[in-house]
């Protein structure tokens, strides 16, 4: 019976037994550490004299209070306390604004073209639109004075045109201005032609750390066997660590050097004071050149030193510069397309093996998948359009004519479906489109836009039979590699110029208008000035000496000025029938300094700090304006219908919409509006009556070539207010003007609800 109780014991504890010999085992070894710990503290791993001797393995000794010794300061974290001298005056630390300044980072390449009087017009022009677009910073010098300089282009004038001379203040110039931004300098002449991408991805694989001078490798004329200069025909690339070490010695190598070719004498200034020749060939890149003889076919040219050529020389005229770049253009195209089929042929041999097999195979190959919802608020809708007509349009309406980019694309649609059909099936078919039947497409924000088309096609064979019949084609407009746009550096201290201007009709509304002015910058000491503009009916200007219509106004102003004794409110007064914008901001622009940035606005504009940061940062001069689109409530008698007026944070841009028929808030630098007025003004000559049906927003659209950024704006809320529309502004104007009112009522659930109330209130 013993023995059966201890077997029925032992059964009990079987299961509990690897947790008990997992603990025993864990203490054990944990007393075990411990003693070990201890005795590394006795006699033995000391000296004689006490100090502790050389531990095993090169290893340094720690101190005894376990803190790391000398050897240990730049493996181990350690807390540096804050001590700041009280004697010493505080000063603030001043952080950059970007973290890659901060950093020393350097933009990796920049581009120097060297031209002349002769092919500055000419060659120059045919660089700068070949290869230009292709490089974040291109510069032309030349020796030419007071030089005019083609449109798009930065030309650097040094006076001289001494080629020499020349290529000294161009290295001095480059030092100077750009020697702490960039890691690769690129110095070309304008008849050189240079594939842009191939010196880009030259640059990414070679090493920042070296001294690099590398291009064509010419020998000197009767000059040592060894040493090279880089023939200036097919350019050359020079490190900045090369052109800081360079700088020094360049004064020096203007007076002692004498040669004739520019390209010469900096190679034989680099070889005498830093001792480095030119090759053709670092770090495993080539600098792969072709010399380009007489009466040159480019479109017949097949060696391949030609092919994988990365600067052509010479180049004679524009013609051939354009022809050098259509053939090299191809040349990558066609390279990229082989690429593309490489690729995908091995996405096809790899997908087998993936755990989902050839079903996993995505169409287009290589293409993300299409978005998958996870519930029906997710499903992308599609848009039915035919090659006339597109039924899905921005402003809501069922049906609008397509037009613009929209009509241009689903043309190259067409076409594209057309062509890959032919090139798919001929010679056996050869297919010519007969209609759209239906159209569909929509954008995926995970691939891009897609379409299904059903075309009504003639299909004729080679024995000429054809034949009517219907065929849907799928196909993708993928998303291409996104580019980040360079933008000029502004801030947010810019000075904001507000300008507003006033009717009569605007009276109720600008008491409003100036308390949250006085409440958001005055009382918060932005950084901002008002001029009010009051627009004088003549028959009103006429009475202003016994009753000023704005009297009102100047006493608001007063009392405002009073209130803050160091604020001016200036105001202007005009006598108009037509309040043309135009003409109104011409008024303004001729009374303030041309670097000023105005802020125009309306009387019922809300003014606050967070839209007035976005103006400054939004707006960049000679770069972009900003046209905000505000916010505008709807009527709260159709949306409330008598009931109380939600006023939680949560009902924020609820009932409303973004009203963008209205243009009469914009943000622009004075001089950019002075160049497009001067423009516009060139244009109509003294037709002045075509500013009435003209808004500012017309005149920087058609006479300048700056960005318009149009974006709605939710700093800028405006309550609801029926709007008087002047009927003799123009008629696009005057209809803007009421959609603007109409639209500004209510949306559409509000609006049937109130029609069907007032049936109902009619029906009984």
């Amino acid at each position: 019976s013993a023995a059966m109780r201890l077997a029925a014991l032992l059964a009990a504890l079987r299961p509990v037994l690897p947790l008990v010999l997992g603990l025993s085992l864990g203490c054990s070894l944990s007393l075990l550490r411990a003693s070990w710990s201890q005795s590394g503290g006795e006699d033995r791993c000391l000296g004689a004299a006490g100090r502790p001797g050389p531990l095993a393995g090169g290893a340094r000794p720690e101190a005894a209070d376990g803190r790391p010794g000398p050897g240990h300061e730049d493996f181990r974290p350690r807390i540096v306390p804050y001590y700041r001298d009280p004697n010493k005056p505080y000063k603030k630390v001043l952080r950059t604004r970007y973290i890659q300044t901060e950093l020393g980072f350097h933009e990796r390449l920049f581009v120097a073209v060297l031209t002349s009087k002769a092919t500055l017009n000419t060659l120059a022009v045919a660089v700068n639109k070949t290869v230009a677009h292709h490089f974040t910073r291109l510069l032309y010098f030349t020796g030419l004075r007071s030089a005019k300089v083609p449109h798009g282009m930065v030309l650097v004038a040094h006076g001289d045109e001494r080629p020499i001379w020349l290529m000294y203040e161009t290295m001095h110039y480059i030092h100077q201005h750009f020697g702490s931004d960039y890691d690769w300098f690129y110095i070309m002449q304008d008849d050189t032609y240079a594939q842009a991408e191939q010196v880009k991805a030259l640059v990414t694989h070679l090493s920042i750390n070296q001294d690099v001078y590398l291009g064509r490798a010419e020998e000197f004329i009767g000059g040592d066997e060894q040493a090279r200069y880089c023939h200036g025909g097919f350019g050359y690339l020079i490190s900045r660590s090369l052109l800081l070490k360079l700088h020094p010695h360049l004064d020096s190598c203007r007076n002692e050097i004498l040669s004739v070719r520019p390209d010469e004498w900096l190679g034989r200034c680099i070889i005498d004071f830093l001792g480095i020749t030119c090759v053709s060939q670092l770090q495993g890149q080539h600098y792969h050149t072709y010399e380009l003889a007489k009466n040159t076919e480019p479109e017949k040219e097949e060696e391949e030193e030609f092919q994988a050529a990365l600067a052509v020389h010479p180049v004679s005229d524009m013609t051939l510069m354009y022809r050098l770049h259509k053939h090299f253009s191809r040349i990558q195209l066609d390279r990229a397309y082989q690429e593309i089929q490489d690729l995908q042929m091995q996405i096809r041999n790899l997908t087998s093996l993936t755990p989902a097999g050839e079903a996993g195979l995505t169409w287009p190959v290589g293409i993300n998948a299409p978005f998958l919802p996870k519930s029906r608020f997710e499903v992308i809708s599609w848009d039915y359009f035919t090659e006339q007509h597109l039924f899905s349009c921005p402003d809501g309406s069922p049906k609008c004519e397509l037009s613009g980019a929209g009509k241009a694309d689903v043309s190259e649609i067409i076409e594209s479906a057309l062509e890959q059909l032919n090139s798919r099936y001929q010679p056996l078919l050869r297919f010519s489109k007969r209609q759209l039947l239906n159209g569909y497409r929509r954008f995926d924000p995970t691939r891009g836009m897609e379409y299904t088309l059903d075309l009504l096609l003639e299909a004729v064979t080679q024995k000429g039979h054809s034949h009517i019949l219907a065929k849907r084609v799928s196909l993708v407009r993928p998303l291409s590699k996104v580019e980040i746009i360079p933008m000029p550096y502004v801030t947010e201290a810019t000075r904001v110029q507000l300008v507003l201007p006033l009717t009569v009709q605007d009276l109720d509304f600008v008491a409003n208008f100036l308390d949250m002015f006085a409440m958001n910058t005055l009382d918060t000491h932005d950084n901002a000035l008002l001029t009010l503009l009051f627009i004088y009916h003549p028959y009103d200007a006429q009475r202003v000496s016994q009753v000023d219509v704005f009297a009102g106004v100047k006493a608001m102003v007063g009392e405002l000025e009073k209130r803050y004794a160091e604020v001016k409110i200036p105001w202007i007064s005009v006598k108009t029938e037509v309040p043309s914008q135009v003409k109104l901001m011409d008024i303004v622009s001729k009374k303030h300094p041309v670097d000023t940035l105005f802020f125009l606005a309306s009387v019922w504009t809300e003014i606050n700090m967070e839209f007035l940061n976005r103006c400054r940062m939004n707006t960049i001069s000679n770069w972009q304006v900003f046209f905000p689109v505000h916010f505008q409530e709807f009527n709260p008698a159709l949306v409330y219908r008598g009931e109380q007026t939600a006023s939680s944070s949560t009902d924020f841009l609820r009932d409303g919409h973004f009203d963008r028929y209205s243009f009469a808030e914009a943000c622009f630098y004075n001089s950019d509006y002075m160049m497009a007025r001067t423009k516009l003004a060139a244009d109509i000559l003294d037709r002045d009556e075509v500013l009435e049906s003209m808004e500012v927003f017309d005149v920087f659209l058609h006479y300048s070539g700056l960005h318009l950024f149009r974006a709605v704006e939710p700093g800028l809320v405006q309550k609801y207010t029926l709007r008087s529309c002047n009927p003799r502004l123009s008629e696009e104007l005057y209809h803007r003007c009421v959609l603007s009112n109409l639209e500004g009522l209510a949306s559409r659930s509000h609006l049937a609800m109130a029609l069907f109330e007032q049936e109902q209130a009619n029906s009984t």
